[in-house]
């Protein structure tokens, strides 16, 4: 199904939906225009197909949007870790970076952990951004520990996508860990536009108190 999928997507384009992708997502690959419920089907049609998942790079963005999904269905651990770190290196946005919430990491944090720190040191921004959204996903509940959160937050980059993914980390830990995410804050060691971000998604939640939320404005750069 795979060799004929370009005609499959095409069959569900939309010349607006394409127009208001292209202004959002910046990426070398031609988006046809194919909203993220058909993607789904058709991810699900072609079920674990490894010939389509190890044909890379693709053509077009919603053939990565599609492997996204199929990896994200993926069971068994060790075999979506291999080809979602292949993935990976072709990813260039951040839709198909967050669009990637494989289902097997939940129950392997401890094999994902060896991962993460690959991702971080990559320098690959979008390895880099799936990394700490990992660590956001699923290190600030029962799995929460304080070196975490600093992992995220001594990360040097250039990258705006980088940079929005650890403002973005640190106000759901503002959220879930508020004692040792405030103190981030209030140090102020922060690059200015990560600090500022932080402090404005952390603002913007309904699941922060109106309290909370003034002292935050407060410590805005």
């Amino acid at each position: 199904m795979y060799k004929d999928l370009s005609n499959i997507l095409n069959q569900y384009k939309s010349d607006d939906f394409k127009l208001f992708q292209e202004r959002l997502i910046k990426t070398v690959y031609e988006i046809i225009g194919v909203k993220t419920p058909d993607l789904k089907r058709i991810a699900k049609e072609i079920g674990n197909d490894y010939e389509f998942m190890n044909n890379l790079p693709h053509t077009y963005f919603e053939e990565n949007q599609v492997h996204a999904f199929i990896l994200s269905n993926l069971k068994d651990f060790d075999s979506a870790i291999v080809l979602i770190d292949k993935f990976l290196n072709f990813v260039d946005n951040w839709a198909t970076c967050d669009q990637l919430c494989p289902k097997s990491f939940k129950k392997n944090k401890d094999k994902l952990l060896v991962y993460i720190d690959m991702w971080i040191k990559s320098y690959h921004p979008y390895k880099m951004r799936f990394a700490i959204k990992c660590l956001m996903s699923y290190f600030l509940d029962d799995d929460y520990d304080i070196k975490y959160l600093y992992k995220v937050v001594d990360i040097e980059s250039d990258e705006y996508y980088v940079n929005m993914m650890i403002a973005w980390y640190l106000s759901v830990a503002l959220v879930k860990r508020w004692d040792d995410a405030i103190k981030v804050i209030e140090d102020k060691g922060l690059d200015k536009f990560i600090h500022n971000k932080a402090i404005q998604k952390a603002v913007e939640s309904f699941r922060i108190s109106d309290e909370k939320k003034a002292y935050l404005k407060m410590l805005k750069k």
